[in-house]
């Protein structure tokens, strides 16, 4: 049997993603690095040239002005990923794109096209949409609710994957010999008729060295770790100590079993930053120092809304209880966020300040020290199986070169990671299997399986 590997994903935030309002000001992050290409390239290649699986561009489609710098101004993830594609050879390109808010003959052609253009390279992180504000700028009148989300997401991906499957190996003959193109009887229309979507096909264009596009999921609730265990090939994913994240790895990979899959065939990748110092103590000082300058308490007050519906909590007396009421304004966005911050504030008895503290103190990482430390914390979470991989926020760059300079060599001295890469395709790199296109079963049918 292959030795299991860590995987390693890069998750480039540019000027400051939540939390980190203030990191635009560190000089050696251009001010406009959400939408420069060349900072994206120059950054990929890094993790490229230090044998990253993969690279994640997070996305959503509402704003407030006060959502945090990168979300404000950055670049669409396909349009970014395809300019990626061919300045990168080996690294996976995986982008969020959304089942409410997108078709599916159009998303599935985009992502194939992506899929071609880097030769197997593409993965689609799926979501569903927790900012309901989002339904505003898609002339609808309100967003899904959390069952209608995931009902339509099942659908969305069996629709996409059976598009993906229109041609079975072989069917683009090319025979200039016998002038015979196309080998009909390997073309398949879809004639999808289901509860959101109608959809013919056959999809116009060929499938790519890996097959189709990887599946990423990023979910919590019980219809988010359900859809995963159905349908992802990886999950992304939080745990801020080892038990949170053996206790998700067991759930998830238990209900992928209990679904007939081998839970050996999803990877799951939470994601952490990393701060690595000459000691642990310096470590801890690198970090301490970041989290105090990338974000003030008001600007973390104003940002905590947005699990909630971007409801304004400025408007309460941040020394008195906490507003229970300000969670039915969650409901229709990130709901199982919003719930927890809120029964731990009940449950212990939290003003509003000392909540939104609390989930600022709450960005700490796992993952700070010298880099043996780190290293070897990483390998004990590994081993523990608290996780499969880790996706790497960027955060600020100096902290990002020490981890690919410093840890990463340890890692592989090691044996935990690779030394060069295994596959030219992401789906090869991450150990997964091509899907067989003559398979037409649906994902409702492989849960009732």
């Amino acid at each position: 049997m292959t030795k299991r590997q860590l995987k390693l994903g890069l998750v480039p935030t540019g000027v400051g993603g939540p939390g980190d309002s203030n990191r635009w000001l560190d000089t050696d992050i251009p001010v406009d690095a959400s939408v420069n290409i060349d900072w994206y390239i120059d950054i990929v290649r890094q993790a490229e040239a230090a044998k990253f699986d993969l690279v994640f561009i997070v996305d959503s489609q509402f704003i407030t002005p006060h959502s945090p710098p990168h979300y404000l101004n950055r670049l669409e993830p396909l349009t970014l990923l395809s300019a990626l594609a061919v300045a990168t050879k080996n690294i996976g390109l995986v982008g969020t794109l959304t089942t409410s808010y997108n078709d599916p003959f159009s998303l599935a052609r985009r992502f194939a096209s992506l899929d071609l253009i880097s030769k197997g390279r593409a993965g689609w992180n799926v979501v569903t949409s927790g900012d309901a504000g989002t339904a505003g700028n898609f002339s609808q009148p309100e967003h899904f609710d959390y069952d209608t989300r995931y009902r339509r997401a099942v659908e969305f991906l069996d629709v996409t994957r059976g598009l993906w499957r229109s041609y079975e190996d072989g069917a683009l003959v090319r025979d200039r010999a016998t002038g015979q193109f196309l080998d009909a009887g390997k073309l398949h229309r879809l004639d999808h008729e289901g509860e959101f979507f109608s959809v013919v096909g056959p999809l116009n264009i060929q499938r790519s060295p890996q097959g189709e596009p990887v599946i990423f999921q990023a979910g919590d609730s019980d219809q988010g770790r359900d859809l995963g265990a159905n349908i992802a090939d990886a999950i992304f994913t939080h745990a801020a100590n080892i038990e949170q994240g053996q206790a998700f790895y067991a759930d998830l990979k238990g209900r992928a079993a209990r679904l007939g899959r081998d839970p050996e065939s999803i990877v799951i990748l939470p994601g952490f930053f990393v701060y690595v110092g000459d000691t642990d103590e310096d470590a801890k000082a690198i970090e301490l120092k970041y989290r105090r300058l990338d974000q003030s308490f008001d600007q973390a007050l104003a940002e905590f809304g947005r699990a909630f519906g971007w409801h304004d909590f400025r408007q309460y007396d941040v020394d008195a209880p906490f507003p229970v009421q300000a969670l039915e304004h969650a409901r229709n966005s990130f709901y199982t966020q919003a719930k927890k911050i809120t029964e731990a504030a009940v449950a212990e008895g939290l003003s509003l300040r000392e909540a939104v503290e609390r989930q600022r103190a709450g960005r700490g990482s796992p993952f700070t020290g010298s880099a043996q430390t780190v290293a070897n914390e990483i390998e004990r979470w590994f081993e523990g199986r608290a996780l499969d991989g880790l996706n790497v926020h960027l955060g600020h760059p100096e902290q990002f070169n020490r981890f690919v300079a410093e840890v990463v060599p340890i890692l592989q001295e090691r044996g935990l990671f690779r030394r060069d890469y295994d596959a030219s395709t992401l789906r090869g790199n991450l150990g997964l299997t091509i899907p067989d296109n003559r398979k037409r079963e649906t994902t409702e049918q492989l849960a009732a399986a």
